[in-house]
């Protein structure tokens, strides 16, 4: 593992992946506060799945393993961000560094929502930050570790890979009516767009195939490129 550093976490029902781009709309004052930081400073965050076991100043607190995240663009269209991400590292996180306050739905919070779902300024929300606190966010962060790896695979595993892909693509592309005659050069040029014999070729492949948060989240936790395909392999066993 690489050296530590701190990163803001943006905790979710969601797995990110290396390589995976998705879409986030942001409306939540903490979360509105970490972009401004992530924005401002030209930071990336850390996007995690949430753990419903365990809370740190009333919020859920995160899994052991994230992905960092990086804001590729962003928009703005009233109260709302929206923002286009891509994964890069994964990472473990060593400690959680707890927001500076609780929830609204928290006793000590009622007398900033004088109405359900109309959230304060965040000029407003910050007044109510003890002075004592030594962290000042309103979001979650985390001291974490990034995961130095290699996913090489063997000639023998990336045709085995393929050959499962496409028959997958083929029996979605039945599913859709795909007209016959072009059917095996749709389902080649999409192999083309998912399998480029770089580091994050499983990651792509899982991306695509893989929807379960929680097998997601085991090829997140794996460091091993043998133990990603056999996940993989598997999964993709299971939609053909």
């Amino acid at each position: 593992m690489s050296a530590g550093v701190t990163l803001p976490l943006f905790v979710l029902p969601m797995v990110l992946l290396p390589g995976e781009i998705q879409q986030l709309r942001i409306f939540e004052p903490r979360y509105r506060q970490m972009l401004d930081d992530c924005l401002l400073d030209g930071k990336s965050f850390g996007l995690v799945c949430d753990d419903n076991e365990e809370t740190f100043n009333g919020w859920n607190g995160p899994k052991s393993f994230g992905c960092e995240a990086e804001i590729i663009h962003h928009e703005t269209m009233g109260s709302n961000h929206f923002v286009e991400i891509i994964g890069t590292r994964k990472f473990k996180i060593k400690e959680v560094i707890e927001p500076a306050l609780p929830p609204f739905s928290d006793q000590s919070m009622e007398e900033l929502m004088p109405e359900v779902g109309i959230y304060p300024d965040l000029d407003t929300i910050l007044e109510k930050i003890p002075e004592d606190k030594e962290y000042h966010k309103l979001y979650l962060a985390a001291d974490v570790d990034f995961i130095e790896e290699e996913n090489e695979i063997s000639e023998v595993q990336l045709e085995e890979l393929t050959s499962a892909l496409k028959s997958v693509i083929k029996s979605i592309g039945n599913n859709i009516n795909v007209d016959q005659e072009i059917l095996d050069e749709w389902v080649d040029s999409r192999i083309e767009m998912i399998i480029k014999k770089d580091e994050d070729t499983l990651y792509s492949i899982a991306a695509m195939t893989i929807s379960g948060l929680e097998q997601k989240y085991e090829i997140l936790s794996k460091s091993d490129s043998d133990e990603i395909y056999d996940e993989i392999m598997t999964n993709l066993t299971k939609i053909v």
